[in-house]
C-alpha cells in the first residue's frame, strides 16, 4: 500500500512539475512576448518558425497558430477583419454572425459567439459599440493583444452552435488520445475520453464532469491526421483542438500547458507520461 501510495504521489508531482517546468522555460524569458507576438505568415519558410530557442511559443499566439495550420494544408475559420484599431471594425460588412477571439489568453476569455448581436457565451446582447468599448479595454491593458473576427463555424449538421471542442492530446506525432468538451459556455460543459480507435477511455481530467457518450465524428480521420502532422512539426507534448463542422476538420488552436497541469486523474497522469517518456524522451 506504501509504495502504491508513493508511486501515485510521484506520478501526480511529475507530470505538473513537467508542465510548470515548460511553462516557466517558456515565459519567464525577457524575450518571450517578442517571440509570441512577432506575427507570422502562412507563407514564412519553417525554418523561419523555427529560429528561436523554444520556437513553439509562436504558436500560444492565434494569429501564428492558424497560419502554421494553414502552412500544413489545415482548414481554419474564415478571417473577416484583424488588428488593434478596434474602433475600424465596419461590423456592417460583417455576417450576422461571427466569433471574436483575442490572439492571446486562455479559458475563453474576451471570446464572442454573436448570433444576431447575442453572444452565446455569456448569453448577453451587444451593440456594435459595445463590443468595441470592451475590445478597446482589453487592447489598452496589454500592449500586444490583437483581435481576430472571424467566421462562425457549422457543425456537421450546419447548425450554428456552440461546437463542440475535439482536443487531441499529441506526443511528437503520436495521439495519447481525445477528449470531447460539450460546452455550455465558456467554464461549463462535460466531457469524454477516446482512444485513437474512438474507444471511451477512463477519464484523465477532472476539469469537467463525465459526460454521455459521443459517437465519433464523420471527419474523425482527418482530425487525428493532422493533429499528428502538426505535432510531428510541433516536436514536443501539445494538446491540438480541432472544430467538427460541415466542411471537415477545422484547426481551433495549440494549448502547450494544459490546465498548469492542475486536474489531471490518477489514469490521466500515468497516460501522459508514458507517452512522454516514450515518444518525447528528454524533451521539455
Amino acid at each position: 500500500m506504501l509504495a502504491f501510495i508513493s508511486s501515485y504521489l510521484y506520478d501526480m508531482d511529475l507530470l505538473r512539475a513537467r508542465i510548470k517546468t515548460r511553462h516557466k522555460k517558456f515565459w519567464q524569458d525577457p524575450e518571450a512576448e517578442n517571440v509570441r507576438n512577432t506575427l507570422m505568415t502562412a507563407d514564412d519558410p519553417l525554418e523561419k518558425w523555427k529560429n528561436v530557442e523554444n520556437w513553439q511559443r509562436r504558436l500560444s499566439n492565434k494569429h501564428n497558430s492558424r497560419n502554421f495550420a494553414l502552412a500544413h494544408n489545415c482548414k481554419v475559420p474564415e478571417l473577416y477583419w484583424s488588428g488593434r484599431n478596434v474602433k475600424d471594425i465596419d461590423f456592417d460588412l460583417l455576417p450576422e454572425n461571427y466569433v471574436i477571439r483575442p490572439t492571446i489568453g486562455h479559458s475563453s476569455k474576451l471570446v464572442f459567439l454573436i448570433k444576431n448581436g447575442y453572444n452565446l457565451f455569456d448569453k448577453k446582447n451587444y451593440s456594435p459599440n459595445e463590443l468595441k468599448a470592451v475590445l478597446q479595454q482589453a487592447i489598452d491593458k496589454n500592449a500586444h493583444l490583437h483581435f481576430l473576427i472571424e467566421e462562425f463555424l457549422k457543425n456537421e449538421q450546419g447548425e450554428q452552435k456552440i461546437l463542440k471542442d475535439y482536443k487531441v492530446f499529441c506526443f511528437n506525432g503520436e495521439v495519447a488520445c481525445i477528449n470531447v468538451v460539450n460546452r455550455f459556455s465558456p467554464n461549463t460543459g462535460d466531457c469524454t475520453y477516446y482512444n485513437e480507435q474512438w474507444e471511451q477511455i477512463e477519464s484523465i481530467n477532472k476539469i469537467y464532469p463525465h459526460g454521455e457518450y459521443t459517437p465519433p465524428p464523420t471527419c474523425l480521420q482527418e482530425i487525428l491526421q493532422q493533429a499528428k502532422a502538426l505535432s510531428k512539426c510541433y516536436e514536443i507534448f501539445v494538446r491540438i483542438d480541432f472544430y467538427a463542422t460541415d466542411r471537415g476538420a477545422v484547426f481551433g488552436e495549440f494549448t502547450p500547458t494544459p490546465g498548469m497541469g492542475r486536474g489531471f486523474t490518477n489514469f490521466g497522469r500515468k497516460l501522459m507520461l508514458n507517452y512522454w517518456d516514450k515518444y518525447c524522451n528528454r524533451k521539455i
